[in-house]
């Protein structure tokens, strides 16, 4: 069984409020008297990209004892997150493909600077398609942005510019056993391409649906949360956790 767990948008900002939370999402996963065999952050690591936001990130995460995985999103510096955080230089798409427990975790990078909105380039396309060809077993596809509507509009406005692009690479590989994102800001479940689609709750706060509120979509004061995803057998099982 391949162990993940997953949370997203840690937005850490330099005001210690969010990175309280970040920590306290760490300290859980850090306690659990198992281990899962990675843990996985969607994106929006950053509220604005600085260098020494990214050093927060680091120290936060510094307890856990599995593999961190990072993946950019749109409040990200691709410069910034690829030294701080990957050791490399380059202002290119950060894409990242990490072997866990026998499973590739293809990590993509959907920003488009300056935008909220993700697209993925078509050098990450092409990248994508050449890593899923180097194995046969399971592979796990992670980006920040949906590759579909979630049913908040104003998340949906802003989601993967180009999941078609998406959904004919991964048509090509039937190893691919699962897409993880974030951005969103709440637990989801949903299906892209024929396969599951998990989101992460945001850390930061949790998007509302269009019936939970009457004007402010994002509620500050919800409990931090994160996924667990599970696969064997051929079934990706996820549980969400509220702290």
């Amino acid at each position: 069984m391949i162990t993940l767990a997953h949370l997203s948008d840690i937005h850490i900002d330099g005001s210690g409020r969010n990175e309280a939370r970040a920590r306290q999402v760490v300290d859980y996963l850090a306690a659990l008297p198992g281990r899962v065999d990675a843990v996985l952050v969607t994106g929006d690591l950053t509220e604005q990209g600085r260098p020494v936001d990214y050093g927060t990130v680091r120290a936060v995460v510094a307890p856990l004892e599995v593999p961190v995985l990072f993946c950019p999103g749109n409040h990200d510096e691709r410069g910034a997150f690829r030294r701080t955080l990957l050791g490399i230089d380059g202002t290119g798409p950060a894409n990242q493909a990490v072997e866990v427990a026998g499973a590739s975790v293809l990590l993509l990078d959907s920003v488009v600077p300056g935008r909220p909105e993700g697209e993925l380039a078509p050098e990450t396309l092409a990248w994508l398609d050449s890593a899923l060809s180097r194995s046969d077993g399971p592979a796990f596809v992670a980006l920040h942005h949906p590759p579909v509507a979630l049913g908040i509009p104003e998340l949906d406005a802003m989601r993967l510019g180009n999941p078609d692009d998406l959904e004919r690479v991964l048509a090509r590989h039937p190893r691919v056993a699962g897409v993880f994102c974030g951005h969103a800001h709440t637990g989801a479940a949903s299906t892209f391409a024929g396969l599951p689609l998990r989101a992460a709750p945001g850390v930061k706060n949790t998007t509302l649906l269009p019936w939970e509120h009457d004007g402010d979509v994002t509620r500050s004061d919800a409990p931090v949360g994160l996924a667990f995803h599970l696969y064997a057998d051929d079934v990706l099982t996820t549980h969400y956790r509220s702290l």
